[in-house]
């Protein structure tokens, strides 16, 4: 079972794939500044304990952390020695945040990292080329034991082969908003035969706003773009 634990929330905008972030939106339609980022009354969710002492979240599920931000953003460095804590506590559970902030996790690491952990997965996030080149370059050397890579929103061709070693899956998804710019599925094909060739899983998750797709362009409405891609029936 999946849930989510977001020991903050709030961010900054990093690079051209946070131009129309869903974390921004969704904090402007409820009038909070994101860039004010802040603990949650859920800080300590993954090691609270009910009348009988038992941990409220079961054992055996997978938990999406820091979902609401990126868990390696500067303002929390002074909580998230605490967050590791629980993880390394809540050994019995899986953990997985993405971060576009991954020049900074040798820093942000917990003392006793060492070559990983079992219970941690980190998603690298990229949209471009030059962020591919970028970020991927210093994860390929980085000590995780679940790596990774998130192409979310994808707002160009990238070749992201060299880059496979180690890495259990590759994310494909488009930009959701009515600006958004476009996703080519071949661009999207072009990745998943990358995958294919370097023997790494490969997910599509989600469709773009707008969709090139056989020299045709759809205008998708959010609440589908997961489901078309699902439907593609390309996930390998």
């Amino acid at each position: 079972m999946a849930t989510a634990w977001n020991p903050w929330r709030g961010c900054h905008r990093r690079s051209e794939g946070c131009k129309y972030c869903y974390i921004h939106k969704g904090d402007a339609r409820r009038k909070v500044d994101t860039d004010s980022v802040v603990k949650t009354d859920k800080f300590d969710w993954p090691v609270r304990r009910n009348k009988k002492g038992e941990y409220r979240v079961k054992p055996g599920g997978l938990v999406y952390l820091c979902f609401d931000s990126d868990f390696l953003v500067e303002d929390a460095d002074g909580w998230r020695k605490e967050c590791w804590d629980m993880i390394r506590q809540r050994d019995d559970l899986h953990f997985l945040f993405l971060t576009k902030r991954i020049e900074r996790f040798r820093a942000c690491a917990p003392p006793d990292w060492a070559g990983g952990w079992d219970n941690v997965t980190v998603g690298c996030t990229v949209e471009n080329q030059q962020r591919a080149d970028e970020r991927l370059s210093l994860f390929a050397d980085l000590p995780i034991k679940h790596k990774n890579i998130i192409c979310q929103p994808l707002i160009e061709q990238i070749d992201v082969g060299r880059y496979l070693h180690g890495v259990e899956r590759v994310v494909v998804g488009g930009e959701s908003d009515r600006n958004a710019r476009p996703l080519h599925y071949d661009w999207v094909l072009d990745i998943r035969r990358q995958c294919i060739a370097a023997g790494v899983r490969f997910e599509f998750r989600q469709c773009g706003t707008h969709f090139l797709k056989d020299g045709k362009n759809y205008t998708l409405r959010v609440k589908d773009l997961a489901a078309q891609a699902r439907k593609a029936g390309i996930d390998c």
